[in-house]
This record gives structure tokens, sequence and C-alpha cells, in this order.
């Protein structure tokens, strides 16, 4: 696709498109080919148990809370229109479905122990923060919108993209894949490069794991393979006790290597336990949910299994 294959009336048009993102990483080198400007885009259909970013699955603005920052002054209490937030043993509780995300006890808490993750942004706005960093991408790199799930907010990241390619950059998303195929078609003609997470093989431990299903799933990876040009990236996110098994890594060694004739790459990618205090930043009840990081010898293990289907697997 050529520079420039936008009109000035339709470039003006996508700027204005509004999408909800959680952040913008700069000088990224794990999300796609070369540097990498990361977009995070806020919300997400799966329900993942181990979810590194728990902020990013609801698609509206959220309250994040540290209690070890909290000195008890009370500011947040006085501050707050909807009477959410109380004191309790000396720190301040939020009752959170009385609160809305408004921010205005943020605004008064003077030790930030109170964040509003997720905010309004227009594609425009988005593709200014990118195209600044273009010198840096060189011939490989670019825009990579993440999140939560590009496609939660299929026209924002939709028109991030035509901008970006417009302008000479390059293009990735990572997805779930959880979302109608004329969703998928549409945002991914404008794609250079796919990551696409692959948690679980078998259905019923991916509804376990995830909420839903993963029949939708690999239809769509299927269909990206056979269907459209972007190269693909599978991903792997390894949780020992739950999906990070040899048998499930075979199974998708398998049906990578039989059916996805155009990845290029598998990437496993190790838990790590950050999210555990996101999610108690967020009053998220992790069920019962643990795990451990896994060793190097034990990742080394599963990327042995992977490249034994002919696979790279960094």
């Amino acid at each position: 696709m050529a520079e420039n294959f936008l009109t000035d009336d339709e470039i003006k048009e996508l700027r204005k498109v509004k999408g909800t993102i959680f952040n913008i990483q700069h000088y990224c080198i794990h999300d796609g080919p070369g540097v990498r400007t990361n977009v995070f885009v806020k919300g997400c259909p799966l329900r993942c148990i181990w979810c590194a970013n728990p902020e990013s699955q609801i698609t509206t603005p959220q309250l994040m809370y540290r209690s070890d920052k909290c000195v008890g002054c009370g500011a947040c209490v006085e501050a707050c229109p909807r009477k959410a937030v109380t004191m309790v043993d000396g720190k301040s509780s939020t009752d959170r479905a009385l609160c809305e995300g408004c921010g205005k006890c943020v605004k008064v808490c003077k030790p930030e122990a109170r964040e509003i993750m997720g905010y309004s942004i227009t594609a425009g706005e988005a593709f200014d923060k990118v195209a600044k960093e273009k010198i840096f991408y060189g011939d490989d790199g670019g825009l990579t919108v993440t999140g939560g799930e590009a496609l939660a907010h299929p026209e924002f990241t939709l028109a991030l993209l035509k901008l970006c390619k417009n302008d000479g950059i390059g293009t990735a998303i990572e997805t779930c894949g959880h979302a109608k195929w004329d969703i998928v078609k549409r945002v991914l003609a404008f794609c250079d490069t796919v990551l696409f997470d692959i948690k679980e093989t078998d259905s019923r431990k991916h509804e376990e794991f995830t909420c839903v299903g993963n029949e939708l799933i690999l239809e769509n990876l299927e269909r990206i393979n056979n269907e459209l040009d972007c190269a693909i990236w599978v991903r792997v996110p390894t949780i020992p006790g739950y999906n990070a098994d040899e048998e499930n890594i075979r199974r998708i060694g398998e049906l990578v290597s039989s059916r996805i004739t155009r990845c290029s790459r598998v990437d496993l990618l190790p838990f790590h336990n950050l999210g555990e205090s996101k999610a108690e930043q967020l009053d998220r009840d992790m069920n019962g949910f643990h795990s451990e990081v896994p060793s190097k010898e034990f990742m080394d293990n599963l990327k042995e299994i992977i490249r034994g289907f002919g696979l790279n697997c960094p």
C-alpha cells in the first residue's frame, strides 16, 4: 500500500475517531518487529484469571487505589460527589458499586494514592504521539495497538492504523482473536503484523481460564492465515499450573506448524506476577489464582518443544 493514499478530508475524519486507552509506551522492542510505540486500548472480551493488566479489561475509566500511599487525610471523602468513599481504620475505602470513575478524588489526593486508569483520546492525538518517534522506527518498527484488546475499539484502532500507514509507519496489533470476522478483516487490512495470542487448545479449559471458548479464536487465526496478507506472530502466555504444561505446548506447536503456515515466530511469554498488585489496587478478587514465575530452564524446555515442530521460537 502506497503512502499518502488518504485524501485530506479522509484524514480529518479519521483524526476525529475516539477510543479509550490506558497507556502509551515508547521505544518498545518486544511487541513486533523493530522499535515500536505501543498504544494500549482499554477493554477485552476475555477474563483471563492470570491477566497481567486487569485494569485493561473493562472499556471505561476506573479507579486504582494504593493503600500503602494513603495517609488517611480524608480529602477524597469530601471530594466524592457520589459518597462512594469512606474512612475505614485510618485508610480510605471506595464502594466500587457507587464509584463512577469521575476522578475528583484523584485531584485532591496529594500523596497520589489514587489514579484514574483510562482516558478518551482521538486517533489523531494518538497518531501525533506515534509519528513524533518516526525517526526511530527504521524499516521495521512502528505502531503496535495492544491492550486489553486492540479490537475492543475497532473504529479507533482502524483509524489509527490507517493514519500510520498513510504516513509510511509500520503497523501491528496484538489480539486475543475473539471478534467477529468482519471486524478482524477490516482492521487487519491495514496491519503489517498481527501478534495473535493462543492460550489453550482445549476449548473447555480455555473457557475455564478465560470465560470464553476458543472456537471463534482458532477459526479467526486460520482465516487470517488463509485470507489475509499480514505477517503472523503467535504468542503464548505460559502460566505454570494452568496452561504451561508440555501437552498444551505440544498441541500448540502441532496446530501452528500444520495449519498456520505463514507464522514466522512463536513467542512463549513467561508468567509474571505484576497483575496481582494491580488487581489489589482495583479491589478485584483473583478467586484463588496463584502461579509461580517459571525458571529459565522451565521455559527453555517448552521452547524446545515448539522448535521441534520446525518453528522459530526465540
